[in-house]
């Protein structure tokens, strides 16, 4: 059984019938495709606490709908099984999520990126268009990714330095940059145009545009002209 709040438009009509839950003002644009197990619009977590101090009449789904603002969901976007996004996200055109990827409020996610399985996206992070995000990884509060970054797997990013403290600082991944597989990003960095950051590295200062960084902490080990150079080399014995 789905649910679809009498406030939402939605102009898809490639949606499961398997308990899809739609709240609030929640927009989903032509032909995006929504399979079972989904919610839209899910409210944040004080709404959640407010609702927990008083009795409501009705169904568990009338009273979210009742207090969530609800999410944007552009066309032609692809959200598997399991995925939850909280009220206030922005999913642009074209975008496609893994299954069981959570998307929390103030999310925005550009035109044409792809998400993994598992990931998660606190709240109030900004992701660019055509970026790559691969399973299981990690994108706290504030962080901003730019256009045509790709994170590998089980990579994780950090937004407190004294945790737990309260002074949040997300990453900022600029334009271009790479974050291989299982790598660690500490709060505040800055991981420049272009650079590439290699699998395992804990980066605990800003790499500079154009740079591989490798080890913990990571450091500086070659520029990425030679990175392509080793790349190019690899792949011509294919």
């Amino acid at each position: 059984m789905s649910y679809v709040s009498k406030r939402a438009t939605v102009k898809t009509r490639k949606i499961s019938n398997i308990s899809v839950i739609i709240l609030g003002e929640s927009y989903i644009d032509e032909d995006s495709l929504i399979m079972s197990n989904v919610v839209i619009g899910m409210p944040k977590r004080s709404k959640i606490m407010d609702i927990m101090k008083v009795e409501h009449e009705g169904s568990i789904e009338e009273i979210l709908d009742n207090v969530s603002s609800g999410s944007k969901i552009g066309s032609k976007v692809i959200i598997r099984s399991g995925c939850i996004i909280y009220e206030d996200s922005i999913i642009e055109d074209h975008v496609e999520l893994g299954h069981n990827v959570i998307v929390r409020e103030n999310v925005k996610i550009g035109r044409e990126s792809r998400i993994g399985t598992g990931t998660i996206l606190d709240a109030d992070v900004i992701i660019g268009s055509q970026v790559s995000i691969q399973s299981n990884v990690y994108i706290p509060k504030g962080t901003i990714i730019e256009d045509n970054v790709f994170i590998g797997p089980c990579a994780v990013f950090t937004n407190d330095k004294y945790p737990p403290s309260r002074r949040i600082t997300g990453p900022h991944i600029r334009r271009g940059a790479v974050i291989g597989a299982g790598a660690i990003i500490l709060p505040g960095v800055e991981v420049g145009e272009y650079s590439i950051v290699a699998a395992g590295a804990v980066v605990t200062r800003d790499v500079p545009p154009r740079t591989v960084v490798a080890g913990v902490p990571a450091r500086p080990i070659y520029s990425v002209d030679e990175y392509l150079r080793k790349r190019e080399i690899y792949e011509s014995t294919i």
